[in-house]
């Protein structure tokens, strides 16, 4: 997932109440920072994070499948586990809609070397221009040089929250995430795009799947914002 990109810190934007996104970040990050912006989610990674048996969700057959994945046998998921557990510095508030996503306490003065956000961004925007101003709000996390490694569903109007409950986000179009970017500052690196099989639209109208791998080039220090922005 990460291939070359590693460093000190690795921000997961928008974790939701899930781990798969950062099982490989942490064999290639020292530290890992799990941010969302709801509280019952962030409960959920806390009950995770302290096991002793409160998480409502099981990730061993997860972790087996990313240690099988990485070229380990599956029985090497209590060591990621492990590893995970250790890496984890902390989950904490966040909203990409703000100019200042995240506590100005919370990350180095430097920045971070890496974001990786899935299934976020469009999901949380209200419009293109609200899903191109969080680009540039996240991106004033990472220090100048880091990477962004994005994930995310195109032509997707809705997903299925739970019995006919449809919420729905931005179905954006591969030349609008990559206009996004430009204009939000960021160098793209590589574009992945897959699309879903038929019998995989179950809970959405997503059409495919991008995975970018982002450079930003010229941002400042993260946490500089000017007067009443």
């Amino acid at each position: 997932q990460f291939g070359n990109v590693s460093g000190e810190l690795l921000v997961d934007i928008g974790s939701g109440p899930t781990l798969h996104q950062v099982m490989s970040g942490c064999e290639v990050f020292n530290k890992v920072l799990l941010t969302d912006f709801l509280e019952v989610n962030r409960q959920e990674l806390r009950s995770w994070l302290q096991d002793e048996g409160g998480c409502s969700l099981d990730w061993t057959p997860f972790l087996q499948h990313v240690c099988k994945l990485e070229g380990r046998q599956p029985s090497a998921w209590t060591e990621k586990a492990a590893k995970l557990r250790q890496v984890i510095m902390d989950i904490v508030p966040i909203d990409v809609n703000h100019p200042q996503p995240l506590a100005l306490d919370v990350l180095p003065s430097a920045g971070a070397d890496c974001l990786v956000s899935s299934y976020c961004l469009e999901s949380v925007s209200p419009d293109l221009a609200a899903f191109t101003r969080a680009l540039g709000h996240i991106g004033r996390l990472l220090w100048p040089g880091g990477h962004l490694l994005l994930i995310g569903t195109l032509g997707m109007s809705y997903y299925i929250g739970g019995p006919g409950l449809k919420i729905p986000t931005i179905p954006v179009n591969e030349a609008q995430v990559c206009a996004s970017l430009k204009e939000s500052g960021y160098t793209l690196i590589r574009l992945e795009v897959y699309t879903w099989p038929q019998d995989m639209k179950l809970f959405d109208d997503a059409s495919g799947v991008c995975k970018l791998n982002i450079s930003l080039h010229f941002l400042g220090p993260v946490n500089v914002f000017s007067e009443g922005e």
